[in-house]
């Protein structure tokens, strides 16, 4: 029967929070675990140019940066491996964690860092083109886009937000909007209706993003005539919500109706003792890779506590 091995802290996850906890959890003399996941580095590896991340002067490639947070928690002591959380039993002391569906491991503290994927429309050119034009986070890559044109796509709250953020800098704003009206609040569509170079299409659908390269265009579709634009853009958002990667964790944490982790306020506790979340599993609002990484300080410094309080 093989051996169970059993560390003090164990991460799932390494984006920006995950490798921040490692971090601070290897200067505490924790020696943490952290599995890497199906993403490693998370999605930071999917973007390009990061410009407002604090002590890169000249930005940085999103890959390139995560390959400098893993560096440095491995410089720190941190086990950094590569492999995935297939099953989680929290409720046992201590936690038991299951990796690539076969090897058992136990960890006195948890700290879940799985993110939040972009929900995408399932287009081929949306993919080929992501990073070339094509974006899921107007504040991360509106920049990019000053005095041009683009488009968003989405209905809600963050499209609204989104649109009015990329109005300020971009020439002009095309927001595509499925049915005949927004699911955004009025106070948001009243900023959309108020900002004059906001174009709203309604009863419109992506039918293509076309560019070779990079984005030169988008087709769309009126869904009541069938008829088919061709608009000139050089930058295409896609602002139709985020799915927190929180289905391992079904039944044993609390979350919100959107099915992110949720945590005491101004903590990164979870409902039970031992268990943390930081980074965008737990956060709807921000999303940003700076304040994941903020709170994957704050997770590894609740962890180091929570095992001071019971004699570890």
């Amino acid at each position: 029967m093989s051996t169970i091995e059993h560390t003090s802290v164990l991460i799932i996850g390494s984006g920006p929070a995950g490798y921040t906890a490692a971090i601070y959890a290897a200067r505490a003399g924790l020696t943490p675990v952290l599995y890497q996941g199906m993403q490693p580095g998370g999605q930071l590896t999917i973007t390009t140019e990061v410009d407002n991340f604090p002590g890169y002067p000249d930005g940085a490639m999103g890959p390139e940066m995560m390959v400098d947070f893993e560096n440095q928690a491995k410089r720190m002591g941190a086990d950094i491996r590569f492999g995935w959380v297939s099953k989680v039993d929290l409720s046992a002391s201590p936690k038991r964690i299951w990796i690539n569906e076969e090897t058992e491991m136990t960890a006195d503290a948890v700290i879940i860092s799985t993110g939040a994927s972009a929900k995408w429309l399932g287009l081929d050119s949306e993919q080929r083109l992501n990073g070339f034009g094509v974006s899921a986070c107007a504040v991360c890559d509106g920049f990019f886009f000053r005095g041009q044109e683009v488009a968003i796509v989405g209905a809600g709250d963050t499209a609204a937000e989104e649109a009015t953020y990329l109005a300020k800098l971009c020439k002009k704003v095309t927001m595509i909007v499925r049915k005949d009206k927004m699911r955004a609040s009025v106070a948001m569509q009243q900023r959309v209706f108020n900002t004059p170079n906001i174009e709203v299409l309604w009863n419109t659908e992506t039918d293509e993003i076309l560019g070779e390269k990079t984005v030169e265009a988008v087709r769309v579709k009126n869904s009541l005539t069938g008829e088919l634009t061709t608009i000139p853009i050089q930058g295409f958002f896609v602002a139709i919500g985020h799915e927190p990667n929180t289905d391992l964790f079904k039944n044993q944490l609390d979350m919100d109706e959107s099915r992110y982790l949720v945590v005491q306020a101004g903590t990164t506790k979870t409902n039970i003792p031992g268990v943390f979340a930081a980074g965008d599993v737990a956060d709807k609002t921000y999303r940003q890779a700076i304040t994941a990484a903020g709170t994957g300080c704050m997770a590894a410094l609740d962890a180091e506590r929570y095992l001071a309080s019971i004699g570890h």
